[in-house]
């Protein structure tokens, strides 16, 4: 019997109603292995009014009743990670290790979220006038949202819900309808954490979900993580609708390698981050830039590298890189790399053929690298979200920067060289959110806040970090004066001297 994924609405789990399911399959074999309820409008209302319900106490309670439970989850959390991972790669397809490593990036923001009571301090101004003192403080919002990526199951909602409901607010969750598994997983173990009933819900479907969420008046804020078109959709739905968003999009992330760079270093770095995940990261590396006359000995070495990846099941220990997620989206990746010498790319490694014995019906590509890819090509202007890397060549740093300046996305960058002015430079002249120098993927730490500019982001926040906490709260400011004791009315002791 197929395995059903269904809803988990005010703290259980509710089946689909809808009578509309999507096929999760097995990206190794290419297997269905399980169905995923659809939700209607209905039972998107449903979740939504759980939520809404539970405000009204969450709302309320104490930040040492927030972050008690938070803490009980972190560590709930922390002795399931190996069993998330399992459920991450049998729907997703990346390798044990990478899935671990995106559990564990989602461990820190419960961190944050566990001391969330350091970022919601108010402020305090006294003595503005007579008597008068000026306080700052911050309030959750409602109901909030997140529709999150397949590429990153656990992680992404992980991103969103803890500093959420730390700061009081409650959850409705739409995970991708890939790989639906991870996320109500992690709602079971938020209500074995003691997490009060409807503060976090978890409802699955496609566009009629989404498009309920966007709409429904009782959800205050969205946050969103996926392509650009979608999320630009997200942004401009939610805005008409009255909602704060933040819409984080696609990217095309630039790794500018300088003549003085440590080449190997540079390979290294460049063949994890085009590679890890098979390209399946919205900061991953998919274009270097090399600047002068070190192209021909930085592609060789990338290609010597490349070469080595072992391919194969993401439950086989030995496997380095997995399938990707659905046939569909292999042929589409595939396809960059079949039209890339007629748009004039030089095709170094082609990984369009590759396929696993025993396993032949799997999602399977092999590792690609293109050289000499000039800025038409296709190849280059998408976001491919595969293992294809594009290799273009410059002259000079300026030439690079403005290369990697005139690109749409704005996600993240790095620069690969021993010289601490270019590397400076290089930091305050690219136009992209995250920098990374002789670090290949930039992704801050969850203290900081992650998000990129120009179509890789759509809203003013970034997301977690200190701008996670302000998305999820909105300021109030509280103007007070109070009489001195000193000047009750007559009659009234309060012990105090009448001689002020």
């Amino acid at each position: 019997m197929t395995k059903i994924v269904n809803h988990w609405i005010g703290g259980k789990t509710v089946e689909g109603a809808s009578g509309t399911h999507g096929p999760v399959t097995n990206p190794a074999t290419g297997e269905v292995t399980t169905k995923v309820a659809f939700a209607s409008v209905d039972e998107v209302d449903a979740a939504v009014a759980a939520a809404k319900e539970a405000f009204a106490t969450w709302g309320q309670s104490s930040l040492a009743q927030r972050t008690s439970i938070l803490f009980r989850f972190r560590a709930l959390l922390d002795a399931h990670r190996d069993e998330i991972a399992e459920l991450i790669t049998a729907e997703h397809g990346k390798v044990h290790s990478d899935a671990l490593g995106e559990v564990a990036r989602g461990l820190e923001i419960v961190d944050l979220a566990c001391g969330i009571s350091v970022q919601l301090k108010g402020e305090l101004s006294t003595q503005v006038a007579s008597r008068v003192d000026v306080s700052s403080i911050r309030q959750p919002l409602g109901v909030v949202a997140g529709i999150t990526p397949f590429n990153f199951p656990a992680m992404v909602p992980m991103w969103m819900f803890p500093i959420a409901i730390a700061c009081g607010n409650t959850f409705v969750l739409k995970p991708s309808e890939k790989d639906p598994s991870a996320s109500v997983r992690l709602a079971e173990l938020l209500s074995e954490a003691g997490l009060p009933d409807g503060v976090f819900n978890v409802v699955h479907g496609d566009k009629v979900a989404v498009d309920r969420l966007l709409e429904h008046p009782d959800v205050k804020a969205v946050s969103f993580v996926g392509s650009t078109p979608i999320a630009r959709y997200i942004h401009t739905t939610a805005s008409a609708n009255g909602k704060r968003v933040q819409a984080l999009g696609g990217a095309k992330n630039h790794m500018l390698v300088l003549p003085d760079a440590d080449l190997d270093a540079a390979a290294d770095a460049a063949v994890s981050a085009a590679y890890g995940s098979a390209g399946e990261r919205c900061m991953a590396i998919s274009a270097v830039v090399a600047v002068g006359a070190i192209g021909d000995e930085l592609v060789e070495k990338i290609r010597e590298r490349a070469e080595k990846i072992k391919i194969g099941p993401g439950d086989d220990p030995a496997s380095e890189m997995g399938p990707l997620i659905t046939k569909v989206h292999r042929d589409k990746v595939a396809s960059y790399v079949e039209g890339a010498a007629a748009e004039g790319c030089e095709v170094v490694l082609d990984g369009t053929g590759y396929t696993v014995d025993g396993h032949e019906d799997g999602h399977w590509i092999g590792i690609s690298l293109l050289d000499k890819v000039p800025t038409s090509a296709k190849a280059y202007q998408d976001e491919i979200f595969g293992p294809v890397l594009c290799v273009l060549r410059t002259e000079t740093y300026e030439e690079a920067l403005d290369l990697i300046n005139a690109s749409p996305f704005g996600n993240g960058t790095a620069i690969f060289t021993r010289d601490g002015g270019a590397a400076r430079r290089f930091q305050l002249e690219v136009e992209a959110g995250m920098v990374g120098v002789n670090v290949p993927i930039p992704v801050p730490v969850g203290y900081h806040s992650f998000g990129g500019w120009k179509d890789s982001l759509f809203g003013d926040h970034h997301i977690y970090g200190n701008d996670g906490t302000h998305f999820y709260t909105r300021g109030k400011v509280v103007t007070t004066r109070w009489p001195d004791p000193a000047d009750a009315p007559a009659g009234v002791d309060l012990g105090f001297p009448r001689n002020h």
